[in-house]
Parts: C-alpha cells; sequence; structure tokens
C-alpha cells in the first residue's frame, strides 16, 4: 500500500502531521463523532468491548463504523463473521464491509488473502497503514466512528492520537493489581496527546454462579483498579461479567447482536 501522503496535493507544503489538511480533517464532515477504545495491555478483552459497543450504538438506530487498527492482531472481522476483501471504487478509495446490523468495518484481514497470515511489519509501515484507513476510506454518514486500537502505547497508537481527531478515548482494563501502572501510562500518553479520556471499563469483572445468581470476582475486589482510577481522576463506566453466552457469539462472528444489558453508562457518554 502506498503512503497515504504521496497522492496527496498538500504534501509538499506539511511541514508536520498536525498541520495536514489531510489526515486532521472528518472524512468529508460525515463522521460525527471519533471514540477510541483503548488498554494499557492486551488480553483484557478489548476488542470484545469494540463489538458489543458497536452492536449496542446499532440497535440504537445509530450509523456505526469500526476502525480495526489492531493491526497485528486484526479480529474485528471474525467476531462479526465478515470474510472475503474489501472493495474499491475507481478512485482507490476503500469501501468499508458491512455487518448484518449495517455497522461498517474497516480491518487488514479484509484485505489479506489469508486472513491466518501473519502481518510481520515494521511499525512506520503498519502506521502508514491506519492513517489509510482514515484517508483512503468512504466511511459515508456515521454518528459514531470506533477505533479498535492495538494495546500499550506504541508507534500505532501513537499514529492514532496524533493523525486521528478522537473526540475521546474509552479505557478497558481488568481488575488486577498491576492495573495502577498501566491505567497511569495510558492517562499519561492521552494527556500528552491532548486527547479526552471519557472513563473506563472493567471488563472481566465477574461470573455469575448458574443456580444461585451470586457474583464472583475472577481477580478478587477491584480495589486496586478503583484506586488507581480514582488517582488518574478517570471514571469507571461498566463493570462487565466473563459472561459465556457472549462469548459464543463473539466466536461464532455474531456479534452483531452482542452487548445487552452491559455498557449502558459507556453508550451515555459517548451519546451524550
Amino acid at each position: 500500500m502506498a503512503s497515504a501522503c504521496d497522492s496527496c496535493p498538500s504534501k509538499n507544503g506539511c511541514t508536520s502531521q498536525d498541520s495536514c489538511p489531510s489526515l486532521n480533517k472528518k472524512i468529508n464532515d460525515n463522521i460525527k463523532k471519533v471514540i477510541g477504545i483503548a488498554s494499557g495491555k492486551g488480553g483484557v478483552g478489548k476488542s470484545y468491548v469494540t463489538s458489543a459497543l458497536a452492536a449496542k450504538l446499532a440497535r440504537q438506530g445509530l450509523k456505526v463504523g469500526i476502525m480495526d487498527a489492531d493491526v497485528t492482531g486484526p479480529s474485528i472481522p471474525k467476531a462479526f463473521g465478515l470474510k472475503g476483501m474489501l472493495r474499491a471504487t475507481e478512485d482507490n478509495v476503500m469501501l468499508p464491509a458491512e455487518t448484518k446490523s449495517g455497522i461498517k468495518v474497516v480491518s487488514l484481514n479484509l484485505l489479506l488473502k489469508d486472513e491466518e497470515a501473519p502481518v510481520i511489519w515494521r511499525g512506520p509501515v503498519i502506521s502508514g497503514v491506519i492513517q489509510q484507513f482514515w484517508t483512503d476510506v468512504d466511511w459515508g454518514m456515521l454518528d459514531v466512528l470506533l477505533i479498535d486500537m492495538p494495546p500499550g502505547t506504541g508507534d500505532v497508537p501513537l499514529t492514532v492520537f496524533q493523525s486521528i481527531p478522537l473526540d475521546g478515548i474509552v479505557l478497558v482494563s481488568t481488575p488486577q493489581d498491576l492495573v495502577s501502572m498501566i491505567v497511569s501510562k495510558a492517562k499519561n500518553m492521552a494527556q500528552m496527546m491532548n486527547v479526552k479520556i471519557l472513563g473506563l471499563v472493567e471488563n472481566m469483572s465477574y461470573i455469575k454462579c448458574p443456580h444461585c445468581d451470586e457474583k464472583i470476582s475472577l481477580f478478587g475486589d477491584d480495589k486496586a483498579l478503583v484506586e488507581a482510577a480514582d488517582k488518574a481522576g478517570i471514571s469507571i463506566l461498566d463493570r462487565l461479567p466473563l459472561d459465556t453466552a457472549e462469548t459464543a457469539k463473539i466466536d461464532g462472528g455474531n456479534a452483531d447482536d452482542a452487548g445487552d444489558g452491559i455498557l449502558e453508562n459507556t453508550v451515555k457518554i459517548i451519546t451524550g
């Protein structure tokens, strides 16, 4: 894929990404809100939260898109049962795939012939792809574009923060003792990039006993996460259970049906 800047008529006049007229505009001004879903580490269910949140927003009648920016671990197409290659217009503008409920999706896995092929690319190449997902995709009219960001504070999260006009990010974490440092790192990076943190979703907070409905904490109580969030000035928006029925929806490619009864506060803060 060619650099997103190669065909830009303003490329010779740009001094930095911050002044780039292409990277810092909302495409045709048709995307009302751009929200990043981020985490300080992998394995916390960030892509699940992104999928369930998109499905829940779509059921409320909103027009929703997902940019799968987790390039080396793209899982959004599988969650929604999407296969095949993305199409492009005669002007080489990519057209998103659509789920059965109309959620628009762009992912590297929809540009590869083999979805199981590893993506062994250097950071600058991956960053260029993310920029093209913003500049070279016809997203159409969207109420919300969710960006499923890769974990950590490396090249790709930095590219998203610098290149895409985010309206805010939602952090995802599990209630483990090590979250204090992770939440602080994510908060500090967002502050350095002048990106608003909308709140935090505590995933895998508990399971429910199938017999008595008692809540069982998987990682003990969430005291460490609560303290870390309070210290960082971040609100915990929702606490999500580890639900085998929800997991089955994602694993079966039926993420359009996910999200019932959860993420209520996260939806409110995004749509409010």
